[in-house]
């Protein structure tokens, strides 16, 4: 059985700039890092890994590792984002740090069952924080929120558009 996350990892450029923003901005604990120097296949290789928790545990991990290419693009919402809750005294809080500190910042959305804000971490990633709304567990719950049926649904309307 799934207990829960306990890390995702992605690539990073520096990892110090790297955790400048996760750590001081974010304030996510550094709580890790790794230096790998042999793969598990026997290759020399120069990585490190490092990992911020959350407070739930769970960690958000990047890898750098300079003797690997890697093209770096800023992405696109729709193409990836990492989506972190907090609670709503923290969003504003965020919200208005990011400003003051001249960061990109877009928000506050209103998504009906959360508001969120967004930011780029310096490797191109956007970063959204999210706080929930009341009414959020019977948004998230398949029972109430016809979740099967309107997948169901897109899938048909796709299908017949491409035909």
């Amino acid at each position: 059985m799934i207990k829960g996350l306990h890390h995702n990892a992605y690539r990073c450029r520096d990892s110090e700039e790297t955790r400048r923003f996760y750590e001081d901005f974010l304030g996510l604990k550094l709580v890790h890092a790794l230096r790998i120097r042999e793969s598990m296949t026997g290759r020399r290789t120069d990585v490190l890994h490092t990992f911020f928790q959350m407070d739930d545990g769970s960690c958000l991990a990047f890898f750098e590792a300079p003797d690997r290419p890697f093209d770096f693009k800023d992405q696109h919402d729709y193409d990836l984002h990492i989506a972190l809750e907090v609670d709503p005294a923290t969003l504003e809080r965020m919200f208005e740090k990011g400003k003051a500190e001249g960061r990109e910042v877009r928000g506050i959305s209103d998504h009906r069952f959360i508001r969120s804000i967004y930011f780029r971490d310096p490797n191109g990633y956007v970063i959204e924080l999210t706080a929930k709304k009341p009414g959020h567990e019977d948004a998230m719950d398949p029972a109430r929120n016809d979740a099967a049926e309107i997948l169901r649904t897109w899938q048909s309307e796709k299908v017949q558009a491409s035909a």
